[in-house]
């Protein structure tokens, strides 16, 4: 069969270039704060577009016009305290790997309508193409480089929508192939015209129902945990002043209402203890006689040290015993936050930042579960959050709750705590569990499995929540089977394409060798 002719491009570069503007800062709308889940709906659209019929450089500058609108809008929070370096040097990156990326989606849509030309060839088979090659590029964004920074994927858009339920059964990864599935099969029928003829409609017509109709996927109730959670609003951020103990002594002072309450666990936030208490005998005091006081065992976090490496941990204190009861320790570090890589590289360019970052916390290697007098508690410390497999693996190693500690004090007065807490909201609902979400400053928040809001602290306000949180057991097919969907959506959809571009090539060949009809002048088809 002769190669079919390569699609020309839908809009003229500057028009897909301004369009894929235009959906970059779209999308920025539909995550916190405003949370205008719908958008994605235009957005990804606009994206897709501007791609159809694109070469390989054009596609390059039409994802970077994607990418970068989105990152510089999104990411601006980094901006904060540490000026614009930072700020720019990691909204540059993604929107550079994004751009890369975009050529797979571009050939994509080049290729396949070359191998397969007829109309469930586009309307199929297209769509789930471009679906996949997005969710490999979101994939990549969050593993490379230096482990990857997961930020802004698409499902987390819908976690304060009503569509954000399929999660619990293809996970985040899955929720982000849905919708641009659905994106993608849309553009598709509309370029293909055929209004009169149903047929055509009912891939996009599977593809909404595929989004929309699968119902939470049920956990099984398993009593609830009184936990006292406890924000202390202290000065933890990086500039903040403070004198020694003043991060402790604002959560103490925050946590004593909570004296003679009935209480199971007493959780405070990531870095509530400015000083080790593994190596600190009068803050291990301190920890022994709030636990004794309270009658109740402590799950706390500081940075601790072992040997030559520091750690951000959170440790499990009962009076009376060998503290740590249990430690974990973060899993997965900033970059250029809690540790430098590749220092003597960076340096040379801004010397003043890098040096500020003295310490280099190493990557932890326990489990994310505690048991909490036979409760089994999931943990994440911040941005351990927005990585799958922390939160795959402590529900798999027995967690009937989340309890999240996080330090948000650097961001003051931007949206990254409402961003944070939709990555929290999103894993209630992809897990079954509730999520105590905690905070030094806010914003904090108790939520259900289903997503809702059991209890709440604003922000920059120093408080404490006693709830009696719901404990959930059972696996979701998104723990269970996560990491499997999100391979075989991202890596499957590269090998399907590299096989398309390697029909598109023996095709050309063919046609090269193939000489036209006498006297028609014809040559082979590109």
């Amino acid at each position: 069969m002769p190669l079919a002719a390569a699609p020309r491009p839908l809009l003229p570069l500057w028009a897909a270039v301004a369009a894929s503007l235009a959906s970059g800062l779209l999308l920025t709308t539909a995550f916190p704060s405003l949370s205008w889940w719908p958008v994605v709906f235009v957005s990804v659209p606009l994206a897709l577009v501007g791609l159809i019929g694109r070469r390989s450089w054009s596609a390059v500058l039409v994802g970077f016009a994607f990418g970068a609108a989105f990152f510089f809008v999104n990411l601006s929070f980094t901006a904060r305290y540490l000026g614009p370096v930072p700020w720019i040097a990691l909204s540059m990156l993604e929107a550079t790997i994004t751009a890369a990326l975009a050529v797979l989606i571009a050939l994509a849509y080049r290729w396949t309508p070359r191998v397969l030309p007829g109309a469930w060839g586009r309307l199929v088979v297209l769509p789930a193409l471009v679906a996949g090659l997005w969710t490999l590029r979101e994939e990549v964004l969050g593993t490379f480089p230096y482990g990857g920074f997961p930020w802004g994927r698409l499902g987390i858009s819908q976690a304060n929508g009503p569509l954000a339920d399929v999660a619990s059964w293809v996970g985040v990864s899955g929720l982000s192939f849905l919708v641009v599935l659905v994106c993608a099969a849309a553009v598709e029928y509309a370029r293909l015209g055929r209004w009169r003829d149903l047929r055509t409609a009912l891939p996009v017509a599977i593809a909404i129902v595929a989004l929309v109709l699968p119902p939470q996927f049920p956990t099984s109730a398993g009593g609830t945990i009184r936990v006292g959670a406890v924000q202390g609003n202290g000065p933890t951020g990086y500039f903040d002043e403070r004198s020694r103990n003043d991060v402790l002594n604002a959560q103490l002072a925050a946590t004593a209402p909570l004296f003679g309450e009935d209480i199971d666990v007493l959780l405070w936030p990531e870095g509530g203890i400015d000083s080790d208490p593994t190596q600190n005998d009068s803050t291990a005091a301190v920890l022994d006689a709030l636990s004794e006081r309270l009658g109740a065992p402590l799950l706390v976090s500081a940075v601790t040290q072992r040997g030559d490496d520091y750690f951000n941990s959170s440790l499990l204190w009962r009076a009376g015993a060998h503290n740590p009861v249990d430690t974990y320790d973060k899993r997965h570090p900033v970059p250029f936050g809690e540790y430098v890589p590749d220092r003597w590289l960076y340096r040379m360019f801004a010397p003043d930042l890098i040096d500020l970052i003295q310490r280099e916390y190493t990557p932890g290697t326990s489990s994310p579960e505690f048991d909490v007098d036979g409760v089994g508690v999931g943990l994440a410390i911040c941005f351990d959050v927005i990585y799958d497999d922390v939160i795959w693996e402590g529900a798999r190693d027995g967690a009937e709750v989340y309890m999240f500690q996080t330090n948000n004090a650097d961001f003051r007065g931007t949206n990254e705590n409402l961003q944070q807490l939709a990555f929290a909201r999103m894993r209630a609902i992809e897990t079954g569990r509730s999520v105590v979400n905690l905070s030094t400053v806010g914003t904090s928040q108790v939520i259900a499995a289903d997503g809702t809001t059991i209890d709440g602290l604003p922000a920059d306000t120093a408080g404490h929540m006693l709830t009696d949180v719901p404990l959930r057991t059972g696996l979701t097919p998104a723990v269970v089977a996560g990491a499997g969907i999100k391979a075989f959506l991202a890596w499957g959809s590269l090998a399907a394409l590299v096989v398309i571009g390697g029909v598109v090539g023996v095709r050309r060949r063919a046609d090269a060798k193939t000489p036209a009809p006498e006297g028609t002048g014809v040559g082979p088809s590109e």
